[in-house]
């Protein structure tokens, strides 16, 4: 006999045994709770582990791809937002990931990219805020950001604007570069030569600069006989340096603070940079 067959029986014999003299008028017994509790509990169990003896083993099978991705794809096809945050969702987490290697880009760079002695300089050289333009003279972008340049060192008096060249569309482009680095080692209006290659019509040449450093009263001659030297190209060397290391590989590109801002984003967002760098010495303040 089984251990529930006996779980039953004396079960039922309690019930029947109380059941019996009650009808005998006699003093019904005091129940022992504990013990049918403990009783059931054993039926219980022992019926569920016959349960799980009786039930067929259930092989783990191998997940068959060509049935599984049509179901996902279906699946994604209904649910069509699905895929729309996730792409969202990667964005920003692309964008977190960019951001902090900048960052710490920038940090390693930091004198090269914000106080390299051989870099042109305008506005407030002490200002309390510095913007960094890389540009090419032949980038059509850049010649549409100069009024935001511009109107900055107009109305700014405390803001400090660097300038690198960063010539990368076109051999021209470097030649124009060479005599603009040699224009910046003088003492010469470097805005004046800036102002007069970028409202040129045509290709900015390196007989385009030359023209124009000559009216500023330099010695053409003698930028054509430097404009090839190491130390000219040092400098525009410097300028790749900073972005292969910052990842920038177009213009106008901007520093300010911590952040690489790629492209023309014009005057207002420009001052909104800077005026968070001073509110909250980011570019982007909290709340």
């Amino acid at each position: 006999m089984s251990r529930l067959t006996l779980a039953l029986v004396a079960l039922v014999g309690i019930l029947a045994g109380g059941l019996i003299m009650s009808l005998a008028h006699r003093p019904a017994p005091t129940t022992d709770t504990e013990a049918v509790r403990g009783i059931v509990a054993a039926m219980l169990a022992e019926r569920d582990q016959a349960a799980r003896a009786e039930a067929p083993a259930q092989d783990t099978a191998a997940i068959d791809p060509a049935q599984l991705n049509p179901m996902i794809e279906d699946y994604l096809m209904s649910n069509p937002r699905i895929l729309q945050q996730v792409s969202t969702a990667l964005e920003a987490e692309i964008r977190t990931a960019e951001a902090a290697a900048a960052r710490s880009a920038i940090a390693k760079m930091h004198g090269q990219i914000f106080e390299d002695s051989e870099q042109v300089v305008l506005g407030n050289p002490e200002g309390d805020v510095t913007l960094v333009e890389m540009f090419d003279y032949n980038c059509g972008y850049c010649r549409s950001a100069l009024p935001d340049i511009a109107t900055l060192l107009a109305e700014d008096r405390n803001l400090k604007i660097v300038l690198k060249e960063f010539p990368i569309l076109s051999q021209q482009s470097v030649d124009a570069a060479r005599v603009a680095v040699l224009v910046g080692k003088s003492d010469v209006d470097y805005w004046a030569f800036h102002e007069e290659l970028f409202s040129s019509r045509g290709q900015v040449t390196a007989e385009t600069a030359l023209q124009a450093a000559q009216k500023l009263g330099l010695n053409r001659v003698t930028l054509e006989m430097e404009m090839g030297t190491p130390a000219v190209t040092s400098v525009i060397e410097k300028s790749y340096d900073i972005a292969k290391a910052l990842n920038i590989t177009g213009t106008p590109t901007y520093i300010i603070g911590d952040e690489i801002i790629p492209g023309a984003i014009g005057l207002d967002e420009l001052r909104a940079r800077i005026a968070n760098m001073r509110a909250c010495g980011k570019t982007r303040c909290e709340g």
